[in-house]
Formats: structure tokens, sequence, C-alpha cells
């Protein structure tokens, strides 16, 4: 823990509650004091107020004892910066559009790194009507197979569960160009243009 850090981000995370250092202090049964050490980077806080502390400052445990709880930058909501995370223990996927930390499943995830699918990977898309079918040929089974589809464009993400032992055929409507992506067990996440 850095101790200067961690009392700036204390500091910082308690004025945006509009709290004062005493009623910092009083909701958390200690001394005025103790806050202003902590601030002033002469001490941590105790593990045992910890929790309780993350709590009131609406902050992430974690960041907050590294001295990293600071906002994210604003990346104007771009849906093709979204960042996915995938649960290795239930493969339920969570996404956002800026830094975080996501867990699932009692586990902290790591960020998924979108590869470019091989021509011979490639979800297989025909034009139906004002349609895309979407079909893969990989095998469906429990060991491997297709967790979830996803069509990104600018301003939307539409996202298809896919399960095991289920055929993979999923019909999405054309929406001009973007991004086909699709989570494999094996081979992680990938992606192809539209």
């Amino acid at each position: 823990m850095l101790t200067n850090q961690t009392g700036t981000i204390i500091r910082t995370l308690r004025l945006e509650q509009q709290l004062t250092q005493k009623q910092l202090a009083d909701k958390l049964h200690i001394s005025d004091k103790t806050v202003s050490k902590w601030e002033r980077g002469l001490g941590l806080p105790d593990v045992a107020l910890i929790p309780a502390l993350a709590e009131l400052l609406q902050a992430d445990i974690q960041k907050l004892l590294r001295g990293e709880a600071a906002p994210n930058d604003f990346v104007g909501g771009n849906m093709k910066n979204t960042h996915y995370y995938v649960c290795p223990t239930c493969h339920n996927i969570s996404l956002c559009t800026g830094q975080a930390t996501v867990a699932c499943c009692g586990k902290m995830l790591t960020e998924q790194q979108l590869t470019k699918a091989a021509a011979a990977d490639k979800l297989t898309v025909e034009t139906i009507e004002d349609d895309w079918y979407i079909t893969s040929h990989q095998p469906m089974t429990k060991e491997d197979y297709i967790s979830f589809v996803a069509f990104s464009t600018g301003d939307r993400i539409q996202i298809f569960k896919q399960y095991p032992e289920w055929n993979l055929e999923l019909r999405l409507p054309k929406r001009g160009h973007g991004m086909l992506l699709w989570y494999s067990l094996k081979r992680g996440l990938s992606y192809q243009l539209l």
C-alpha cells in the first residue's frame, strides 16, 4: 500500500461524498484526527475499517488500497471500444465502455483480447430477406462451444446467448457495418467484420 496515494484518494472520495473529516470519522466510530492522519499520508486505515470505509466512500476496496481509485476517462460511449469479460466458471459475459474491475463467481476477470478470425474459423453469414442468418460449423459440445454471439456497431451491441449441444443458428437484422463477435471456450473471443 502506498500511504500518500491512499491518503489522497481517501480525501478526494470523502470530498466527493460531501463529508467532513469529522462526519466520516463519526460514521466509522473513530476520531477526526485519525482521518486527518490518513489523508496526510501519515498512516493507513485499520484492516477492520476498510470494508466500511470503502462503502462510505463508494470505492472499490482493492483500488482504494492501491491508491488507484481515480475516475475513468470519458470515452464517448462508442460501443466499438467496449471491453469484454467472460467468467471461466459460468461463461457469463460482462462488458463496459470504460476501464473496470469485474468479478464473477468470486473471481476477478481479465479483459478478453479480440482475435481476428482466420478464414476457416469465421461464422457463416448469409442474407435472408432483411436479416443475416448466422451459423457455425464448430461442434457445440460441453467441452467447447460458442457461449455467445454479439454484433457491435458504433451505438449498440446485440448479444445472443448460446448453449452447449444446441446448433448455432440465429437471425440478426441487417444494420449496416459492424463487428460480429463470438466467444469459444477454447479459442477465446474472435471477431469478423460485416
